[in-house]
């Protein structure tokens, strides 16, 4: 009867190891050098919450939600720095102006498909005023998008304010869901099915002991290299190889947080390193690509509030002099956010307008071959 436990046991074990989607580092692929956080995710940075709806409904709908809350309380009332950087402004980032005049941000941060944007914004402005209860006559929501119609019905519009609400309501401190979640539910990635990714780096002790992490929608193209290895070359699969590869077009989100105590001015400064890291996967910032990075910091004596007797801000920021450590982190931890989200993401299957589609997920096992080829693994 022990014997049978134990076997049965042991199945089990090798049944949730199979059913569990596996990321970069699972196979012994370690980006960059420096040391992740507890989760590898976005969550690793204190208070930082992320919570998906995922809408998948007949043969069309393949669209969602991805909601970034960057503290645990009303952000409208306790503001953060932050601060937008914009790779190519193909896009639709909505509140921008205000984060670039104000530098901070009021809401969650909202990712979504291009024409669920004014839905997003609408269910943010219900969630500042009737759920978080502010009596107020202005609110910047923070929605971004990457255009999802390769696999999505867009031009439906089916996602609800109620759904984006549920996102929120969904958000925790855990490991980030990856893949077909969320606002990654319908994207394409290098020709690849992409989604949510995420990834983190926590600072040494003496360097400030600081977390970055790192969360993607990826949905753009160019050609794929996976830590310097020329994966897309090798599966000759890549933008311009000839005319059946698809265009790099589609966008890329990227949300950068820290806990590092950084003015908006160095947040954009932590942005612009994120950006270096999109172009290590080989992305190649297309003509119609949306590429921005949201950049905030969740440090506590930052925190911006709504009302206050004061006239004046007393806070004290990390020095130029400080940030190299920071970029590197940026840098490595949204390389890393982007290869997870293609091994997280599994192939789909739409029809749209009688147009059967199907995104095939990255061919994991030709991955590791290359990989094995060019000597980076045993």
């Amino acid at each position: 009867m022990r014997k049978n436990f134990l076997l049965f046991f042991s199945l089990f074990i090798c049944f949730q190891m199979t059913a569990q989607k596996k990321r970069l580092r699972d196979f012994g692929i370690e980006i960059g050098v420096l040391p992740t956080g507890k989760n590898n995710t976005i969550t690793d940075v204190k208070n930082v919450q992320v919570g998906h709806f995922t809408l998948v409904k007949g043969d069309s709908v393949r669209t969602g939600a991805t909601a970034i809350l960057p503290h645990n309380k009303d952000v409208f009332q306790q503001k953060i720095p932050a601060a937008i950087y914009i790779g190519n402004g193909f896009g639709k980032l909505m509140g921008i102006s205000q984060v670039e005049e104000l530098g901070n941000i009021e809401t969650p941060i909202i990712l979504t498909n291009t024409l669920s944007v004014p839905t997003a914004a609408d269910a943010l402005i219900d969630y500042t005023i009737f759920i978080k209860k502010n009596n107020i006559r202005s609110v910047n929501p923070i929605v971004g998008e990457t255009n999802d119609a390769r696999l999505n019905d867009i031009q439906g519009r089916h996602l609800q304010r109620t759904h984006i609400l549920k996102a929120i309501e969904n958000a925790s401190s855990k490991k980030v869901k990856e893949g077909n979640v969320g606002a990654g539910t319908g994207t394409t990635c290098f020709g690849f099915k992409g989604g949510i990714g995420s990834a983190s780096r926590k600072l040494p002790e003496n360097l400030g002991g600081y977390t970055v992490g790192v969360l993607v929608q990826t949905n753009f193209g160019g050609v794929l290299q996976i830590d310097g290895v020329p994966i897309g070359k090798e599966l000759k699969k890549y933008y311009l190889r000839d005319k059946l590869n698809e265009s790099p077009d589609g966008s890329c989100m990227i949300v950068v947080a820290t806990d590092a105590p950084l003015d908006t001015r160095n947040l954009k400064r932590l942005a612009k390193r994120a950006f270096l890291g999109l172009g290590k996967t080989g992305g190649i910032a297309s003509n119609g690509s949306g590429d921005y990075v949201i950049a905030f910091s969740t440090a506590k004596d930052l925190r911006v509030p709504y009302q206050s007797d004061s006239k004046f801000e007393n806070q004290k920021v990390l020095r130029n002099d400080e940030m190299s450590p920071l970029f590197m982190a940026a840098n490595e931890a949204t390389e890393e956010a982007i290869i997870n989200s293609l091994f997280a993401a599994e192939t789909i299957t739409s029809k749209i307008k009688g147009k059967e589609r199907t995104i095939e997920a990255l061919p994991i096992k030709k991955v590791l071959k290359i990989f094995k080829k060019y000597n980076r693994i045993d």
